[in-house]
């Protein structure tokens, strides 16, 4: 079963004990935050603010901030369920025969069956407003004592080529200006950001934008997910919740929007309207400085009757778009290896904050292969902000902390085994001595072969034999052994 909308997801938390509702009045300037950064950090639940200080509004946060949410959220019981549908449509081949035919249709007909489907309305357009209070009635949150003010930080930004038409939906933080005016912060590399950029070309000066507050859990997850450009978001959430996204039609601008959507800004960016946003508490743990974006000017604010307001907050980790992160490393698996073939398994530690830190495992099977595939990995659109990459060998279990240090510890010689390079890093990362480029290393864990340079014997490593391990283990079981006494 996967969720038409918000509330359904809601429900389901209700229903599973994921989540708190608090009834007592919170404060969105930086109570809210302090909040729910101690209950992501005990692994606590979804919690739903009643009562918001100066909203009617309520507010849902840490809707995602856990594994078992995460799979509820995509309707499975464990991430692999997805990874295997990933693969089994990055597999498929051109059909040789007739009956290669046949058994490539009931691939077609899913797919036909999750593109993006308009219909003539939906309850996002239950409340129109075109004027008086609009942002001034949200619950938007300051997050951190040294931001420029209240965000909304779970935006679906919805936007189309000027040049193209393609859409795109991204996931940018919105400083709120007024009551009718945010900052809209489409870093550089950004699709939202090349379409801005793309004005000029397309001989306008403004650019068409929706931005959606509260969505069914997967159509929000999609609009953070990496996807290469001009593949459709809407298309993605529609594979993932194995039916389309249903969109309606705009009051004011040329856009569709989710129709069972809690909240939709409508509005324009203008190309000669550039302010000031930030500082801002990031998913680094650092403050991101303040810098010149588009100003986003909204023409019409339509709900839901009874809308839930959703956002969350970033910060050092563990927080809630961790978890985003996670289901991002898993569903994308299957893509990377087939760009990349050798690749077995990737993680992304937490602590890495995303682009920090990637470990990689990989079936090894000539000299400098894992060079290779460090360069790969730089190479790749949505993977070159990458800085520090680990390759181990196939055998690691890179997500065992422990195993990983041992054999980064014990494996490499530094002169040998270690790759420089300068290029692309995250806007975000503060570590560069300049902005938007940097340095980057690689290193190659896994064993070395002769043909490396390698030249003294590859120890083997010590594994006890598995007839004595499966003699111990019945042993342990029979009397009951704890190790203590």
């Amino acid at each position: 079963m996967s969720y038409k909308n918000l509330r359904e997801f809601l429900d389901h938390l209700k229903s599973s004990g994921q989540l708190q509702v608090i009834s007592s009045e919170v404060d969105p300037i930086l109570e809210i935050t302090e909040i729910n950064d101690r209950v992501v950090k005990a692994n606590g639940p979804a919690l739903l603010f009643e009562k918001v200080k100066g909203s009617s509004f309520p507010l849902l946060i840490n809707a995602f901030g856990s594994h078992e949410r995460m799979m509820a959220a995509f309707s499975v019981s464990s991430y692999k369920e997805i990874t295997d549908r990933m693969e089994s449509f990055t597999e498929v081949k051109p059909p040789a025969s007739m009956l290669d035919k046949l058994k490539l249709l009931p691939k077609v007909v899913e797919l036909a069956n999750i593109t993006p489907k308009t219909v003539s309305s939906g309850p996002c357009r239950e409340v129109v407003i075109k004027e008086g209070p609009m942002l001034d009635l949200l619950p938007v949150i300051q997050c951190w004592p040294k931001d420029a003010g209240k965000f909304i930080t779970l935006p679906l930004v919805i936007s189309r080529d000027p040049v193209t038409g393609h859409r795109n939906v991204g996931m940018y933080r919105m400083q709120v200006f007024d009551n009718r005016t945010t900052g809209m912060h489409w870093q550089v590399h950004k699709d939202g950001a090349e379409h801005f950029r793309k004005l000029p070309e397309s001989g306008k000066n403004r650019l068409d934008v929706a931005v959606v507050i509260g969505a069914d859990p997967v159509t929000i997850y999609s609009a953070s997910a990496p996807l290469p450009k001009d593949i459709d978001e809407f298309l993605l959430a529609g594979f993932l919740r194995k039916k389309p996204v249903e969109l309606v039609k705009c009051k004011t601008v040329n856009l569709e929007v989710p129709a069972e959507a809690e909240f939709i800004l409508e509005g324009y960016v203008d190309f000669n309207d550039l302010r000031t946003e930030g500082p801002f508490g990031d998913h680094t743990g650092f403050y991101s400085p303040a810098k010149k974006f588009p100003a986003f000017h909204i023409t019409c604010m339509t709900h839901r009757k009874n809308p839930v307001y959703i956002t969350t907050v970033v910060g050092k980790p563990p927080m809630e778009d961790c978890y985003l992160g996670k289901a991002t490393e898993r569903i994308f698996l299957p893509m990377l290896r087939k760009l990349i073939p050798e690749i077995v398994d990737i993680h992304l530690p937490w602590e890495g904050v995303f682009h920090n830190c990637i470990l990689i495992s990989i079936k090894k099977s000539y000299p400098q292969q894992a060079k290779k595939v460090i360069n790969a990995i730089w190479g790749n659109d949505r993977m070159m902000f990458s800085k520090f990459i680990f390759v181990f060998d196939a055998d690691v279990n890179i997500h065992d902390f422990r195993e990983v240090a041992f054999k980064a510890f014990n494996n490499v010689d530094p002169k040998r085994d270690l790759v420089f390079a300068e290029g692309p890093v995250d806007e975000l990362d503060h570590s560069a001595s300049q902005h938007l480029w940097g340095g980057k290393m690689g290193v190659d864990v896994t064993a070395k072969l002769p043909e490396e340079g390698m030249q003294r014997e590859w120890p083997e490593e010590m594994r006890m034999s598995e007839e004595v391990q499966t003699l111990v283990a019945r042993r342990w079981k029979e009397y009951g052994f704890n190790g203590k006494s």
